[in-house]
């Protein structure tokens, strides 16, 4: 799969995807978003894919916030806005995501990261919500799913004064899951992916699921949800392999069905 703007490898169940236009420092423009909503799509297409891994080839940053000239005014600029979502594929996935934050996460690159399930971050990467200092506001799911993560307090405080964060105040406040050395992230993302890709898959989009729907459910609905999905897997070939490979003691040979 080429792209000017992104790169994507796949291997062992896990695909990786790499920002590398360095030029322009990873500035997220119309062909940025395009190619990632089409990885996005043939990924979500590919049975033999379980993971995505994404990160960045610029060690200064993940990804930054809209460029300069990208925005136009009124109804055109709001259609504009949205034909540039980079969270909106990446939240559509119903595997795992991995964000391997090699840099700063400002605007709309924290906005992508947000739409990730699992967050690294190397150590001395800033995190913030800087668009309200320019005049505007998040348009890609920032102001919902900050405060889903870290509460609305902090989220209000990142948001409206454009406050940045470090990597350690990240992890403090439940922004990232792990801070490690620069030299450690690729290993560490790719570790837990590997991982997560060795498990039965639809084990893990059920359990994926179960989390992001039952957050905007009634408690009583949510343990609906989980159970309901639960009972799915009882029907499944994978299930039945896992118990078949307890009691052989084995590791079991997952097929995603």
């Amino acid at each position: 799969m080429k792209h000017e703007a992104l790169a994507c490898e796949k291997s062992g169940g896990v695909a990786l995807v790499t920002f590398k236009r360095l030029s322009v420092g990873n500035v997220v423009d119309a062909q940025i978003a395009q190619a990632l909503s089409d990885i996005c799509v043939e990924i979500g297409c590919d049975s033999e894919t379980h993971v995505l891994v994404i990160t960045g080839s610029d060690d200064k940053a993940f990804s930054v916030e809209l460029g300069k000239g990208t925005l136009a005014s009124g109804r055109e600029g709001l259609e504009r806005v949205g034909l540039l979502s980079l969270a909106a594929p990446v939240a559509d996935l119903v595997i795992p995501v991995i964000a391997a934050i090699n840099g700063d996460a400002i605007g709309q690159g924290l906005e992508l990261a947000l739409a990730c399930d699992i967050r690294v971050a190397v150590e001395g990467a800033e995190f913030g919500l800087s668009q309200i200092a320019s005049g505007f506001m998040p348009c890609d799911g920032g102001t919902q799913r900050l405060p889903r993560l870290v509460g609305r307090g902090k989220a209000m405080e990142m948001l409206l004064t454009g406050q940045t964060v470090d990597a350690a105040e990240a992890y403090r406040i439940g922004l990232v899951s792990k801070v490690v050395r620069r030299e450690e992230l690729m290993p560490t993302a790719l570790d837990v992916a590997q991982s997560l890709a060795s498990r039965a898959p639809l084990a893990v989009k059920y359990g994926k699921e179960a989390v992001l729907k039952g957050m905007d459910l009634t408690l009583e609905q949510g343990l609906r949800l989980e159970a309901d999905l639960y009972f799915l897997l009882q029907t499944t070939q994978d299930r039945t392999e896992g118990i078949k490979a307890f009691l052989e003691k084995r590791h079991p040979e997952f097929k995603g069905a």
